[in-house]
């Protein structure tokens, strides 16, 4: 991440925090008809704000999951312009928005799905300070980014400011997804699973190639993911983490504990 400053881009519509109204009871009637969710449910979605790092493969189905499912306020973080090679794989983006920065084009289609949502877009990479901020003011962190230091960053944030985090990753035919729950302590971080280190190696898609599906499904997972976590309903992948081989379809699934000796979360703690 580059220490630029972030600017913003408010939509200037916002959700209300009061009763739905019936464009809404109709809009959300699906979500509204699981005992789980009923209005109250939803109306939590309305009032929450989620912080998606990355505009790519993966956070282009998690932020349509979102905005769809009436999430009140999303907040795009990306620095990266659309390029003719994500379209792939990056559904948020399409032909007529090649050279745009993503989270101007992310705009442009979340709005079209669901002109409710407050949508502020970031142009940029931020740097560490401007980081800790969009943090705090977040209720969940998606991290959608494609690089290990981003990962570091997003991670060191969450810990410090108590925000759970929705983590994915996806390379070639390989991907992972887990939930890092940092609001109460004792859970794992995701320094716990990956150690910082200097010969951490940052595999990107532009190299290494990645299967267009792959994304959808581990992107579609952190939105649901989150979704849960807002609503605290289920069973999160908190502690977990699942593996996925895209040419066999086979899950993996793999515990994860907090590292007693791990230089993040316990030194915060």
């Amino acid at each position: 991440m580059n220490h630029n400053t972030a600017n913003t881009d408010n939509n200037t519509s916002t959700q209300s925090s009061c009763d739905l109204n019936d464009q809404q009871l109709l809009r959300y009637s699906r979500h509204i008809l699981l005992p789980e969710i009923d209005i109250s449910g939803q109306k939590a979605l309305l009032q929450s704000h989620v912080l998606i790092i990355g505009a790519g493969g993966l956070g282009s189905p998690t932020a349509l999951y979102l905005a769809a499912s009436g999430i009140g306020k999303l907040t795009i973080c990306d620095g990266d312009k659309v390029d003719l090679t994500n379209l792939q794989r990056q559904i948020l983006h399409s032909t007529t928005t090649v050279g745009l920065p993503k989270a101007l084009s992310a705009k442009r289609t979340l709005s079209t799905i669901n002109p409710e949502v407050s949508i502020v877009t970031i142009p940029e990479f931020v740097g560490e300070i401007e980081l800790q901020q969009l943090v705090r003011g977040a209720d969940a962190v998606v991290d959608g980014s494609d690089n290990f230091i981003t990962r570091h960053q997003v991670n060191k944030a969450c810990v410090k400011h108590r925000k759970p985090l929705i983590s994915g990753a996806a390379i070639r035919f390989e991907a992972q997804v887990s939930v890092f729950d940092l609001r109460h302590s004792g859970n794992p971080c995701y320094h716990c699973l990956y150690p910082e280190t200097e010969e951490t190696d940052n595999m990107r898609c532009a190299v290494m190639g990645v299967f267009a599906p792959l994304v959808g499904i581990i992107g579609s997972m952190q939105a649901a993911e989150t979704l849960k976590i807002l609503l605290n309903i289920g069973e999160t992948l908190n502690g977990r983490v699942q593996s996925l081989n895209g040419l066999t379809m086979n899950w993996r699934t793999a515990r994860l504990h907090q590292d007693p000796a791990c230089s993040v979360c316990q030194s915060t703690a």
